[in-house]
This record gives structure tokens, sequence and C-alpha cells, in this order.
């Protein structure tokens, strides 16, 4: 059974980012942020990404929308209209309804070690947080590496 853990595109550097990879064995790296292409992404934008990750790591690299959160449910969070336990309650919702367990077992399930790349800050949590608590659990606790920011 494949092992999660989530890794932050903000606040980290090139050297930590690609060292986690590597130290993780990581063979994909599942990029779940909504915005990805904008001049705040830094090196983790998604054309960059997908030419380094597979330079530097051999992992595949996918941007996947879908397990990403709605527009307005990501606004709710950034601008403190939500806060954490309903933006994660909500999140959970949205994954739920849209069969998103199933999902990822068909499209992710040969993969051994993946990376759930969020958006955590120091001031901000992130729904790869909340994803990897649904896969785990989906997982029944198979000996999964607990998750990190």
């Amino acid at each position: 059974m494949a092992r999660f853990y989530t890794l932050s595109a903000y606040e980290t550097s090139a050297e930590d980012f690609f060292n986690a990879l590597l130290e993780h064995h990581t063979d994909l790296v599942l990029d779940i942020r909504l915005k990805n292409t904008n001049q705040l992404c830094g090196f983790t934008k998604e054309k960059d990404l997908a030419y380094f990750i597979p330079k530097i790591t051999g992992a595949k690299y996918v941007h996947d929308v879908r397990l990403a959160p709605s527009p307005a449910l990501l606004e709710a969070y950034q601008k403190h209209v939500a806060d954490w336990e309903v933006y994660r309650s909500r999140y959970l919702d949205e994954m739920e309804k849209a069969d998103v367990p199933e999902y990822f077992k068909e499209n992710y399930g040969k993969y051994q070690s993946i990376c759930l790349l969020g958006t955590a800050t120091k001031k901000r949590r992130s729904h790869s947080e909340a994803l990897l608590e649904l896969l785990e659990k989906e997982d029944n606790g198979q000996d999964n590496e607990p998750g990190t920011r």
C-alpha cells in the first residue's frame, strides 16, 4: 500500500523541498493546489516542477485540481470567513461528494510514496492535511508514515 505525506510549496527552500522528496523515495508528487502558476509560487510553479521533479528525483509530477478545494471555499478560508475546522470539514465534504477515495485509487493506486503538495505556511494550514487524513482513513491506517506539514 502507498505511503502518503504532505509537503508545502511555500516557506521552503528548493534544497529542502527536493531533499524531502528524495528522503521519502517519492514516486509521485501530486500538486493539489488550485493556483500554482503565479509569481508568488517561486520555484514551485507548475511548469518548473513539471521539469525539475522528474529530473532531480525521478518522480512523476501531476497537477490535479479535482483534489483542490473549490474556489469559493478557498477564498472563504484565505479571507478568514471560515476558520480551519470549517474549511477542513467543508473540504472533506467536497472530496467525499466527488468520490475522491475511489478516484484516487483508480488514478494513483500504483504509486508507493505519494507527496501531497499543498500550501501550508506558519500561519495557515493546508487542505493537503485534510486529504491526507481522508486517504489514511480509507487505507484503514495500514502502516502509512505519519503525515508532515
